[in-house]
């Protein structure tokens, strides 16, 4: 090889290991090994680290992260103080003999704690319409709105909660499966199924303002919000931040408890940082820390289906909205005659 090319062979070679294509060259060399050979850890864990060095490099400096922030090192242990928990990439930036490289390995990050058990009491039980197939439920200045599924039935509707009447409602067209619904700053946001679309409507009158497309999300489950973005289930472990003026997808979190990964996520209602989430086909529901994904706490709502009038379109629990005023929690199902007004309770 002459001069010149080895220069180039060289040069190339370097850059190569330091960017972006870096990631097969530097695994020739390093590797990340964690105390136990663990993979799945619990938030704020502190675990012993070591890099390997396969090729007895002259190293001078090794830094780790995860989502892009450094973590502390010290007597080669790191703790996992981070604030998203989930799937992650641990990743090791190591500087030797004049370059760097990355090397990653792939780790859950669980909850720090079990869910703790809650219960609840009825306060109050008022009539919900038998053909409403409740996908979405939310209060708004004392009225409630929800969104129903199934094609050829699904719809967006203003309601009485004490008579149970619909105040105003319109009909999605029929190739839509209708799911979750929110009330942010005079709009209401309905997402679709499996379509890929969601609506904007003007709170007053139901006049579609917009309509919008999922991106890097799954399909249309759940939908809440704090006051100011969105957040968005999809049949996976992952609720989404939606922007509700771009309705883009600004990131995520996932649900996990301290044991696995959770992804039955469906219905949900945002209330003090915290995401109350029916857990699909189950008579459940999750307190779910919106920050970090932690699950902190499952709600056991056993007895309350055999409590309406049973038919053979009876379906699951599914719906909660949460009314700031009467601090009270309201749940119904799909297919339900009655909407319960309850107290969640610790067991």
């Amino acid at each position: 090889m002459s001069p010149l090319k080895f220069l180039i062979f060289s040069v190339l070679a370097t850059l190569f290991l330091a960017c972006g294509g870096g990631n097969t060259a530097a695994s020739q060399l390093f590797d990340i090994q964690l105390e136990g050979d663990q993979k799945q850890f619990r938030q704020n864990q502190v675990v012993g680290v070591a890099l390997k060095n396969k090729k007895g490099k002259t190293i001078e400096r090794v830094s780790y992260s995860i989502d892009g922030k450094e973590l502390p090192l010290h007597d080669n242990k790191l703790s996992l103080n981070i604030p998203k928990l989930g799937n992650k990439l641990l990743k090791a930036t190591v500087s030797f003999e004049g370059t760097s490289a990355e090397v990653s390995k792939k780790i859950k990050v669980l909850a720090p704690k079990a869910p703790e058990l809650y219960t609840y009491e009825i306060i109050n039980e008022f009539p919900h319409s038998e053909d409403a197939y409740t996908q979405g439920l939310e209060f708004h200045n004392d009225t409630l709105y929800e969104g129903t599924g199934k094609k050829g039935r699904s719809s967006l509707r203003k309601i009485d909660f004490k008579t149970g009447n619909i105040l105003k409602q319109i009909d999605l067209n029929n190739s839509y499966f209708g799911e979750g619904i929110t009330v942010l700053k005079d709009k209401v946001y309905q997402l679709t199924w499996q379509s890929g679309t969601g609506f904007v409507y003007n709170l007053n009158d139901f006049k579609q303002l917009d309509r919008f497309t999922y991106n890097k999300s799954k399909e249309g489950w759940g939908l809440c919000n704090d006051g100011e973005k969105l957040y968005k289930s999809d049949g996976t472990e992952k609720i989404w931040f939606l922007n509700p003026d771009t309705l883009l997808e600004e990131g995520y979190i996932e649900i996990v408890t301290d044991k696995s990964i959770f992804n039955r996520a469906n219905e949900l209602e945002y209330v003090d940082g915290k995401i109350y989430a029916n857990v699909w086909q189950k008579e459940s529901m999750m307190i779910i820390d919106a920050h970090s994904g932690a699950i902190e706490g499952v709600i056991n709502f056993g007895g309350l289906k055999g409590k309406v009038r049973q038919h053979e379109n009876l379906d699951v629990l599914n719906g909660v909205a949460y009314h700031p005023v009467r601090k009270t929690f309201f749940v119904t199902g799909k297919n339900w005659d009655t909407l319960f007004e309850v107290k969640i309770k610790k067991k």
